[in-house]
């Protein structure tokens, strides 16, 4: 199957039931997927008139108690920022596929990019933070949706999948999983009495349990400062303990949502750091470096947000260089690996941003440069 249907696959898989978007290259067959499999499911797919409109229908058909998703790439994904943070302030399970293209604006609609990592994270005004996920293969775009509603409806918390155009569109052979085989969560639902309900207050996990809008239980859900109860409270304290709680209740959780993937790596002196569709040419070019005698090996992010940055420094602590291809100009990427490892590290980015794919020769060709930061690709 395609990746946008693997997509599509993964979500039904995880036990989406509703979908709303606006078509969008190249992200649209994962709508058309949902319009024909949601209904025949019990499921709801609305085409929204335009992408505010459809994450603000997420965002409600997930307070009723759904899980559910959207579907867009950068211009839409634009358009989805402000509700997005209300997603993040009201603690809101939901997904958001952003299919990568190459920008800036409209830019080569059809064409790959990588360039939304920041956008992703810092696209939101205020201290907010959520989870970013970024499949490289087909069978990666099943399982990292399943992971991302898993994530979602665990921590309560929008969750970003981000894959470019190029793992959205590649075809490949895939088994899917029996139902079952993969572990499927579902949102942690309040036991207590509906009177003594406090929609924002945390267990001993850090995650408060979520009712739906029309149960038992009374859920307000507002964009300004609020407590507990979910009415606004802007007392200096409450809004201190409300955003400390929205990163924390991430950050002690780390362990269970930074994935990655190594290939080659326990005796290399050069290592990779790729996502997305670089990861395939990383591997091939850490295969043809070894042939060369250089030890290469790749260290996929499956995670993008939270950044795994000790998974980087744990790998780059004794190798003699760190490569980072990437399809954007600003090395996006590569900016949080110089963060990771500090200064007197050789770092080489490996930059293209014309719509086309980083080829494993442009990575060898990085490796055995002279000592530079940057290769045009």
């Amino acid at each position: 199957m395609q990746g946008n249907q693997a997509i599509a696959e993964g979500a039904l898989y995880a036990g989406a039931r509703f979908y709303a978007g606006y078509p969008i290259t190249p992200s649209s067959e994962i709508a058309e997927e949902c319009s024909i499999r949601l209904p025949k499911l019990g499921g709801v797919f609305m085409q929204m008139e335009d992408e505010i409109a459809s994450i603000a229908a997420v965002i409600g058909a997930s307070l009723a108690g759904a899980k559910a998703l959207t579907a867009t790439s950068g211009p839409g994904f634009s358009l989805m920022q402000e509700n997005l943070g209300l997603a993040i302030m009201g603690e809101v399970p939901c997904v958001i596929v952003n299919v990568q293209r190459a920008g800036p604006s409209t830019g080569l609609a059809t064409k790959p990019g990588q360039s939304d990592i920041m956008q992703v994270r810092w696209g939101r005004h205020g201290d907010q933070s959520l989870i970013a996920l970024c499949p490289a293969t087909v069978a990666e775009c099943f399982s990292l949706t399943v992971q991302a509603f898993n994530l979602a409806e665990r921590f309560r918390v929008p969750v970003v999948l981000m894959p470019d155009e190029i793992v959205g569109h590649t075809r490949e052979n895939v088994t899917v999983p029996a139902p079952g085989e993969l572990e499927v969560i579902d949102r942690k639902a309040p036991t207590g009495s509906p009177a003594a309900y406090l929609p924002f207050a945390p267990d001993a996990d850090g995650i408060a349990p979520l009712a739906a809008y029309g149960s038992e239980y009374v859920v307000h859900v507002t964009s300004s400062m609020h407590g507990r109860d979910g009415y606004s409270n802007n007392d200096p304290a409450n809004a201190n303990w409300r955003v400390r709680q929205l990163h924390e209740k991430l950050e002690r959780h780390r362990g269970d949502i930074v994935l990655t993937r190594t290939f080659d790596t326990d005796d290399m002196d050069v290592l990779l750091v790729t996502l997305g569709a670089t990861t395939r040419a990383g591997r091939a070019a850490a295969l043809e470096a070894r042939e060369q005698g250089i030890r290469a090996g790749v260290l996929q992010l499956q995670t993008i947000w939270p950044f795994p940055d000790r998974e980087v420094a744990a790998l780059a602590k004794n190798v003699r260089m760190v490569v980072v291809p990437e399809m954007n100009y600003s090395g996006q990427l590569a900016g949080e690996v110089r963060k990771a490892l500090g200064a007197g590290v050789d770092i080489r980015s490996v930059n293209r941003y014309n719509g086309t794919i980083i080829t494993p020769q442009d990575i060898l060709d990085a490796i055995t440069a002279p000592a530079r930061e940057r290769v045009e690709a």
